[in-house]
Formats: C-alpha cells, sequence, structure tokens
C-alpha cells in the first residue's frame, strides 16, 4: 500500500502541502505551544481554511470529498512537526464522523458544517475516572424529564475541551436498564453554552501540551429531545463503531513521530562532531537510526493498508490494532533512541526530540492501551 500512495501524484500533493505548513506555520510556534501549553487557536483556523480537517468527509457538508489514506497522511506531516496540534485534528475527526454517520440532517448542519469550516472544534466524552478501556462502565446519567434529558456526571482527559471554540462535546451517558441488566446507553450531543455543563481542572500532561485537555461536569445539564445522538441506547455501538478508525489515526500520528525522530536524527548525526569524527560514522548510532527507518517503513504499509481498507469498505479491525500497537510502540522507542542520539540536547524542552518522547507516550495509551490491543488481535486470531 505504501508504494500505491507514494506513487499516486494526488497523495502527494497532499503531503506537500501539509509538510510545508507544518514547517513554515506550527514549527516556529511548536516550542512556546509546549511551553505555555496552550490550543493553537490560530493554527487551527488556518489549517481548517485549508481543508485538512475536512478532507475525508463529503463536499455537501464543506468536506473535501477525500478519502481516509489522504487523512493519514495529513495527520502523519502534521504529527511529524507537532503530535499536539495533530491531535486537535485527529479528536474533531472523531466527533465529526459520529455526527455524519448517525446524526440528523438538522444536527449535522448545526454542528458538523462548523466543525469541518473550523469555525468550532469538536470534543468526544466517554472516558471517566472509572471508565476509560472499560468503556461499558460509564456512570454519567441523562434522564428524561418528560420534556427535556437532564444529565449529571463527570468526564476527564477529554481533548479538545476549553479551547474557546469547543462545541459540540459528544458524551455517553447511562439512559436506562436494559433486559439483561446491562446499562444502556446513549450519546447526546452538548453544545459549548449548555446550561449546567461546566468545566474543571485543565489537565496537564506530559504529552500533547498543546492539545487542550479539561476535566468536564455535568450538573442538571438540560438537552432538548433532538440532541440525542441517533437511537436510544445505541451510544456505545456507536463510539465502537469507529474506534478501529481512530486507531488507525492514532497509529498514523505515531508514524509522523518516527519519521520526525528520524530525520531529526540523521540531520544531528551529520552535523555533530565528537572526537574528532561526525557521530555519522559511528556504528552504534548507525543502527539506531537503520531501526527507525526499518520501523517506520513498516508502519506506514500497515496504517496506509488498513486506512485503505477502510475506504473500500472492508473489514480492518485487526489491522487497525495491529497498526496502532506496532506503530506507537515504535515511536516510543524511536523517539527515546533520538535522544540518546542527541546526548544532553535531547533532554533540553526546546529541542523537538525531547517534546516527542513524551507525546509517544500519550499515543500507547489512547484509543486503547497496547494490552487491549494485544487482547484484541489475539481474540480474532484464536476466534
Amino acid at each position: 500500500m505504501e508504494n500505491d500512495a507514494n506513487m499516486n501524484s494526488e497523495y502527494e500533493i497532499i503531503r506537500d502541502a501539509v509538510r510545508r505548513f507544518a514547517e513554515a506555520v506550527i514549527a516556529p510556534a511548536s516550542e512556546a505551544l509546549w511551553e505555555h501549553q496552550e490550543f493553537p487557536l490560530e493554527i487551527w483556523k488556518q489549517a481548517a481554511k485549508l481543508g485538512f480537517p475536512a478532507l475525508p468527509y463529503p463536499v455537501q457538508y464543506h468536506g473535501g470529498g477525500g478519502d481516509w489514506v489522504s487523512f493519514a497522511i495529513v495527520l502523519e506531516e502534521l504529527a511529524r512537526v507537532d503530535c499536539a496540534v495533530a491531535n486537535a485534528v485527529m479528536a474533531n475527526s472523531t466527533v465529526s464522523s459520529l455526527l455524519y454517520y448517525y446524526g440528523t440532517e438538522a444536527q449535522k448542519q448545526a454542528y458538523l458544517v462548523p466543525m469541518l469550516e473550523g469555525s468550532r472544534i469538536g470534543a468526544i466524552g466517554l472516558t471517566e475516572p472509572d471508565a476509560g478501556s472499560d468503556a461499558a462502565n460509564v456512570s454519567t446519567r441523562a434522564d428524561w424529564d418528560g420534556s427535556q434529558w437532564v444529565i449529571n456526571g463527570a468526564k476527564t482527559f477529554i481533548s479538545n475541551t476549553g479551547t474557546g471554540i469547543t462545541s459540540p462535546v459528544v458524551i455517553a451517558a447511562v439512559t436506562g436498564k436494559r433486559a439483561n441488566g446491562r446499562k444502556e446507553i446513549s450519546n447526546f450531543i452538548v453544545p459549548g453554552d449548555a446550561p449546567g455543563f461546566h468545566y474543571g481542572r485543565k489537565l496537564q500532561k506530559i504529552g500533547w501540551r498543546a492539545s487542550s485537555t479539561y476535566e468536564l461536569s455535568f450538573q442538571d445539564c438540560r438537552l432538548p429531545a433532538e440532541n440525542l445522538l441517533g437511537e436510544r441506547g445505541a451510544g456505545l455501538r456507536q463510539t465502537l463503531s469507529q474506534i478501529s478508525t481512530g486507531r488507525v489515526l492514532i497509529g498514523a500520528l505515531a508514524l509522523g513521530l518516527l519519521q520526525g525522530s528520524l530525520d531529526r536524527s540523521l540531520a544531528y548525526m551529520k552535523e555533530r562532531k565528537a572526537f574528532g569524527h561526525p557521530i555519522s560514522e559511528f556504528q552504534a548510532l548507525q543502527f539506531k537510526v537503520a531501526d527507525m527507518a526499518v520501523h517506520t517503513h513498516a508502519a506506514r504499509l500497515m496504517i496506509y493498508d488498513a486506512a485503505a481498507r477502510k475506504d473500500r469498505g472492508e473489514p480492518f479491525s485487526r489491522e487497525a490494532s495491529m497498526a496502532k500497537l506496532f506503530a506507537t510502540e515504535k515511536a516510543m522507542e524511536a523517539t527515546h533512541q533520538a535522544i540518546q542520539i542527541h546526548g544532553g540536547y535531547g533532554i533540553m524542552s526546546e529541542y523537538p526530540v525531547a517534546r516527542a518522547m513524551g507525546d509517544a507516550k500519550v499515543l500507547e495509551i489512547v484509543e486503547g492501551t497496547s494490552e487491549i490491543q494485544r487482547m484484541i488481535i489475539s481474540r480474532e486470531l484464536l476466534a
């Protein structure tokens, strides 16, 4: 799949456009964004103007009419320079997909179109203090009082929140109990100005520091009937139907870190001297970049293959988990080795290799930990 993607002139036009944008606009601001943990609002608006967040969605909703391989390339190139900026685009796409596949036409016009245009940014509110990997353990409640839904509960680790343009947040809440005793979980569209919706702490992270992340609380948050997303009780199914796509996209972020670590390491090895020689002559360091190059190539093949399967309408759950697992673990290795190659400079936050290591660690956790991916892969192999 990599060769097909690389040989396709349209893919290369997209790659070149995103890379030029990332190098010219994001790279100069990246250190300040990391240091101050600020959401890159102006960068988001510029990226939206170029159509990056809208790329894989239909033109009728102000999308780009592109495919998911193209979108993976967008995220790869953004993450190559700054993973937090790439995550803002990725997290917005999760909400965009839920609205596109399950929303009414009125919901799409009210929420999806502004998100794809860039005047708004979406957030997905599934994770709770006791419901992360165990998504079915959601405890936030939504009760129907005869005229409105009344929501009470809390969410945590929610990307794209508190940005000033965050709206909507799509949240999962318990709406009842099934005949088998299990929770009935539904999804709701919460506008940024919904009464009873409040922000808690801004969370401090070791990576994705420019990705705005807050705790959320809902205290008698009232929503009209039309803010239910899709069918009542279909919330978990809706969310899980998009999670394989999310894993491909997280893999694309990891691929960007892999490529960025390799590029920076090669450049540094060619300019840095030690003991009278360029460090590029030291075999121990040559082996490190050789491994990075192998892992980058393999991750790219896996991610593009999984994205292409989605584009063709084929099953891709196992391939998505494999791509996510491999790319994120190898990104963690690559960022570690890039710091080793840079020596003392590598542990200074002004150097991108230092900032990338925290980003890589986040990728091993979100959209299902490495352990969850191994469970999924082994379960499919043994089925």
